[in-house]
């Protein structure tokens, strides 16, 4: 590498790695190239990105989790057995023997029974996910109990076991070191702000430095009880630009780039890199805000659904990364709905538009994150729409700016993604097709709530139905059956489900990158 090549990696990442960029990376390290800025919390009680949930994931053991081995199987975790009975929805647990904190603490009956409880009193955004089993801060101490190693755990709703299963092993559900977490409270935080830059788990590995949008160090938990990771410290460094991702993958400064282009990714001639391609649980989509008054005619939302260049964006711009899907539940799981009805149009949705006698043309701010393909997508959106005389204006900012606007319903229109929160479909429904108060100070995590969209009363009524069906085949059509209503008539246009692509060096084996944020695993990496 020469000297000028040099200074341009070091102002663009200037961090101190223990590695010079004249050699291969150490190999001992996993050196990661990723844009991070998304990331707003890492404590689990509030975490709620996609990269934190990466995070919480490698850091944090719940009861039962999805695993590096396999996931899509539900496997032991901090608990090695557990009984259901389903005529008093009561689960218990029986934690595993000798499970350590990385602080060296046991994993008690009490950490587990206060981990669940906590999320609850925080209420944060992913409480909502434990908030389904009946828990409110009122009853929780008293749904979630421990003698020693047996924990039991109540629930209400009329929903099957296998749905709680699948919500105890949902992020939010990761279990903390008590003593850890209470030495830092401040103010009756319960440590929610130390943990925003710390860990208090038992996972594979162990947070050993954390800088926002800088970088993040994990090191190997020797004590784990699956066994002590390949790497002894992982690497995420923050890079939000794919181009200098790419040279530093070429140079040998890093083992992996998590967003390159498809032009990258097919530039690459694969003698001394590698792309894996992961397919993912995450759906696309443009929505509107539905307090713009401009977007609120459902016949708005209909030409909307003729105004994306579908195709042509799959061909070119998203190749590879992408792929076309209009419903909310991703093809490939059960219960998936996989029609796609809608192609570019414009002289269908410009009649759609004059027919509902809607006067055009009408200039809609779009709030996208600044980093591919998102800008990128934004442009073709911006070309396609104008054709029917909506025009964008597009709005760039980092992961964290979009989801906080969006959060906080001061969006006009969004260009943005959602991945389930645990592998079930009602938690893509829930998102997509209930809202049961829309009002300001009523804050939900779903897509509907965000775009102030009132979500007619039969819809929700369909959605909670679909949810406590005992049958399964029935149930699943029933959220199909959902997934068709929203895909016709809401101000939310899902458009793509995404194929992850990462590139890396051929040196590096056993990454595992499952279908959600959840599921990233860096465990099993190993370099030959």
């Amino acid at each position: 590498m020469n000297l000028v090549k040099s200074a341009l990696l070091a102002s663009a990442i200037a961090l101190p790695l223990a590695t010079t960029t004249l050699a291969d990376t150490p190999a001992n390290a996993l050196i990661v190239a990723q844009n991070i800025d998304d990331i707003v919390a890492i404590d689990p009680a509030q975490a709620y990105e996609f990269t934190s949930g990466e995070l919480v994931t490698n850091l944090y053991d719940r009861l039962v989790q999805y695993d590096a081995e396999d996931p899509t199987i539900l496997a032991p975790g901090l608990a090695s057995a557990w009984d259901i009975d389903a005529a008093t929805k009561t689960i218990r647990f029986t934690l595993r023997d000798n499970a350590v904190f990385h602080s060296g603490n046991p994993v008690r009956g009490e950490d587990v029974v206060f981990s669940l409880a906590r999320v609850i009193k925080l209420n944060l955004t992913p409480a909502f996910i434990l908030v389904q089993l009946g828990w409110t801060a009122e009853n929780v101490d008293q749904m979630i109990t421990s003698d020693g190693s047996i924990i039991t755990v109540k629930y209400e709703g009329d929903f099957s076991p296998a749905f709680v299963m699948n919500v105890l092993a949902a992020r939010p559900a990761s279990i903390v070191d008590k003593e850890m977490v209470m030495a830092n409270a401040v103010d009756g935080d319960m440590g929610n702000a130390w943990l925003n830059e710390n860990a208090a788990g038992s996972g594979p590995f162990k947070l050993q430095d954390y800088r926002p949008a800088q970088m993040v160090r994990l090191a190997a938990n020797g004590d784990y009880f699956k066994g002590a990771p390949k790497m002894e410290s992982v690497i995420i460094r923050h890079v939000a630009e794919a181009a200098t991702q790419e040279l530093l993958l070429e140079s040998g400064d890093i083992d992996m780039a998590r967003n390159l282009t498809p032009d990258q990714i097919s530039g690459f001639d694969g003698d001394a890199i590698r792309v894996e391609t992961y397919p993912q649980a995450a759906v696309h989509f443009l929505s509107f805000n539905q307090k713009t008054d401009s977007l609120t005619d459902p016949a708005v939302w209909e030409a909307a659904r003729y105004l994306v260049d579908y195709k042509g964006m799959t061909d070119t711009i998203i190749n590879g990364q992408m792929e076309i899907h209009q419903a909310f539940w991703p093809k490939g799981f059960p219960g998936s709905y996989d029609d796609a009805p809608f192609g570019y149009d414009p002289e269908r949705a410009k009649s759609i538009l004059s027919e509902a006698g809607i006067e055009t043309p009408i200039t809609v701010s779009l709030d996208v994150i600044n980093a591919a393909p998102f800008t990128d997508m934004a442009q073709s959106l911006q070309a396609s729409f104008a054709d029917a005389g909506i025009n964008f204006e597009i709005l760039p900012g980092t992961g964290s700016q979009v989801i906080t606007k969006y959060r906080e319903r001061s969006h006009e229109a969004m260009l943005l993604y959602w991945g389930p929160d645990f592998m079930d479909p009602h938690s893509n429904a829930k998102a997509f097709a209930y809202n049961s108060d829309n009002s300001d100070d009523n804050y939900a995590a779903t897509t509907t709530w965000r775009n102030s969209w009132a979500v007619p009363a039969e819809m929700n009524a369909k959605t909670k139905a679909a949810l406590t069906e005992a049958d399964p085949e029935k149930r699943l059509v029933m959220y199909q059956e959902l997934q068709a209503e929203v895909q016709k008539n809401s101000p939310i246009v899902i458009m793509f489900q995404a194929a992850y692509q990462v590139a890396m060096d051929e040196d590096v084996t056993g990454y595992v990158n499952g279908a959600t944020s959840d599921f990233v695993f860096y465990r099993l990496v190993e370099k030959r």
